[in-house]
């Protein structure tokens, strides 16, 4: 019953930066851990990062400190601010969420419950 949205792909050159978001609808309350992953093709889906009811956050080892998550619980919307973007980073984006807490390490979105149909991101040399 919950319905996530993804929005702000697009092309960027390499080094740019990129802000996705994630509007949820369907719920009255926020849930436990929302997260951003992503998958590019002949690849599995990664993680990227979560961010969990009390602000606390994870993110994978290839984004930390380029990639931040955060969260407008008045908005019911998710965010990836995405700076110093790599070519690698091409992919499709997809936002998720659980009322299960996050997991204590970025994963492939095993617990995730609900997702976006995702949105692309394209990143030139």
């Amino acid at each position: 019953q919950v319905q996530l949205v993804e929005s702000g792909g697009g092309s960027v050159q390499a080094g740019g930066s990129l802000r996705l978001s994630c509007a949820a609808f369907g719920y009255a309350y926020n849930t436990y851990c929302m997260g951003w992953f992503r998958q590019s093709p002949g690849r599995e889906r990664e993680g990227v990062a979560t961010i969990d009811s009390d602000g606390s956050t994870t993110y994978a080892d290839s984004v930390k400190g380029r990639f931040t998550i955060s969260k407008d619980n008045a908005k019911n919307t998710l965010y990836l601010q995405m700076n110093s973007l790599k070519p690698e980073g091409t992919c499709m984006y997809y936002c998720a969420a659980t009322w299960r807490p996050c997991p204590t390490m970025v994963d492939r979105g095993y617990s995730m419950d609900y997702w976006g149909k995702g949105t692309l991101v394209t990143i030139s040399s």
